[in-house]
């Protein structure tokens, strides 16, 4: 059975293709056509074709994508690429394409694939993070992704940053209108933006971790407060769900310290007298998004 997964990104689409056993077989890239919806309906569709007739076999298509799918119209709302927002997507690949098109947003399909065959195969509940330049999240319960009765379930990054001190409120202004939300705190972003309201230095975050590692102090109180921050967001999640693992993706899933550091933090918050709950690095690193996309198609 060949599984095609998309990877509908603001800057890239990216296309796998893999077989039964989730043995990649292709995978290729182009750029998006940035503020153009049919143009980038039309590079979705050429992708898929391009790849089916490379590997002369007709495949199920799954496609990640920012945002969600509206389950009043059908049409897709949430997604900072916004030449999407208010369109038919999925009416629209699925005309084209002549087959069922399944969507998922692209953090739910980061969860799955480190669900499926990545870092948490084997757990029964997946919580797959995205720490990137925003803050996304996705569900998994038993190798099925939880879209929920809104398709919002993970939107984490747009709740507030619990048991906020003092110097926290009201926090940052953030983009859906409202403030303090951990996407304002735990993006790449927002890390940035503690740390010049902090130093009124300007770094990226990359750079902070990178500062942090040669031992600067500024940098190393940065990633501190960035780690009690994503401690305290994260016991909220295992209050909640109760996760067997939590999967951090995104540039800043690569700052190692944080998977010691974290875990070591959140007990206070937890609702619990010991927390099992296991915080991992992706295995897949960035193909997560694009292979779970692959796999929203495992029967």
């Amino acid at each position: 059975m060949l599984r095609l997964g998309i990877d509908l990104g603001g800057t890239k689409i990216e296309i796998v293709a893999m077989n039964g056993e989730g043995r990649e077989l292709l995978r290729r890239r182009v750029a998006t056509p940035q503020g153009d919806y049919r143009a980038t309906v039309g590079a979705v569709v050429a992708l898929v074709e391009d790849v089916e007739n490379e590997l002369h076999q007709r495949g199920t298509v799954g496609i990640g994508m920012p945002g969600a799918e509206s389950r009043v119209t059908g049409l897709i709302k949430n997604a900072n690429s916004t030449c999407l927002i208010g369109q038919p997507l999925r009416r629209d690949l699925q005309t084209l394409l002549q087959r069922e098109v399944r969507l998922a947003n692209d953090a739910n399909c980061f969860a799955l694939s480190e669900a499926v065959d990545g870092a948490a195969a084997g757990a029964d509940v997946v919580f797959g993070v995205i720490l990137g330049t925003g803050c996304g999240a996705g569900v998994v319960v038993r190798g099925q992704v939880l879209a929920g009765a809104n398709a919002i379930a993970g939107e984490w990054g747009h709740n507030p940053l619990p048991w906020p001190g003092d110097h926290e409120r009201p926090g940052p202004a953030c983009y859906c209108g409202k403030r303090g939300c951990l996407e304002t705190w735990l993006s790449g972003p927002g890390l940035a933006g503690d740390f010049l309201a902090t130093t009124g230095k300007d770094l990226t975050a990359a750079a902070i971790a990178t500062g942090a590692q040669t031992g600067d102090t500024a940098c190393l109180a940065a990633l501190e407060r960035y780690e009690d921050r994503l401690a305290r967001g994260l016991a909220q999640v295992i209050n909640v769900l109760d996760p067997d693992v939590i999967v951090l993706g995104g540039g800043l899933s690569n700052i190692s310290r944080l998977y010691e550091n974290v875990p070591r933090l959140w007990g206070r918050h937890v609702f619990s007298d010991h927390v099992a709950t296991r915080l991992l690095p992706p295995l897949h690193g960035d193909s997560g998004g694009v292979r779970g996309a692959a796999w929203l198609w495992k029967e």
